[in-house]
């Protein structure tokens, strides 16, 4: 059995993406910072698929929790396929000489640096493979800037200029690299840009059928079962009535 490794599967993209995997029967090893979250996850894949499960609890943003994560796998889990780099998240909305320094941090740390430290750690054990798949969860943000979007647009922009660097530099070594780049997909993420304000979330998917975690896995699933000589490099999706990062049809 092929050996998945999927960061921020707690909710939203990273948990659907862990299910479908595992439903495709990969051995997932599943992360995140919700423990409780975690270990609920990986029971519910034990109790209705017939593969194995490795739930790791740790933050993408701590280089050492990174590092010793991978280090310390058991042998029989060193031998990863597929690396699906999920975990991020956008924090404040605000025009840029008006942001929070903490949100800024809390953005790169986690889109850029978390996805650098994972990705260094694991890549090492595809080399030695000669075989993998890398995928990067990008957006829509990664190829148009909108106001207010300014650094979490920064972010996505550099996994997007990442992962083309990893296809460059990891073609030598048989290591497929792909991203999916989602437009408006309704899941914690605007909960958590706006900082629990339920208000202010539920208006960006007002008048639309936002795009939802089952058609990232779709995404996701689609990637991973082309033959072997095909490479999906990006998949970009956006709900039916958004054509652009700012332009919608909210016609009811």
């Amino acid at each position: 059995m092929k050996i998945a490794f999927i960061t921020g599967t707690t909710s939203g993209f990273g948990k659907a993406i862990a299910l479908r995997l595992a439903k495709l029967g990969y051995n997932v090893i599943i992360t995140g910072r919700r423990k409780e979250r975690l270990d609920e996850l990986a029971e519910n894949i034990r109790n209705h698929y017939s593969v194995n499960v490795l739930p790791l609890c740790f933050d993408v943003r701590d280089k050492d929790a990174c590092r010793l994560a991978v280090e310390d796998l058991p042998p029989e889990w060193k031998k990863i396929d597929l690396l699906v780099n999920n975990a991020g998240l956008a924090s404040g909305a605000s025009p840029f000489n008006e942001c929070d320094l903490d949100d800024w941090d809390k953005m790169v740390d986690t889109n850029v640096k978390g996805l650098l430290y994972i990705s260094r750690f694991i890549t090492p054990l595809m080399v030695a493979a000669q075989s993998g798949h890398i995928i990067n969860l990008s957006s829509i943000a990664g190829i148009e800037v909108y106001p207010n979007g300014n650094v979490y647009c920064g972010t996505k922009h550099a996994v997007n200029a990442i992962t083309k660097g990893m296809r460059l530099d990891l073609l030598k070594h048989n290591i497929k690299v792909s991203s999916v780049s989602p437009g408006a997909a309704e899941t914690e993420f605007a909960m958590v840009r706006y900082h629990g304000d339920k208000a202010k979330a539920d208006a960006v998917y007002s008048g639309l059928t936002p795009l939802n975690a089952e058609d990232i896995a779709d995404a996701v699933e689609y990637i991973v079962t082309r033959p072997a000589h095909v490479n999906i490099n990006d998949i970009f999706l956006t709900p039916a009535r958004q054509a652009n990062n700012y332009l919608f049809n909210r016609s009811e």
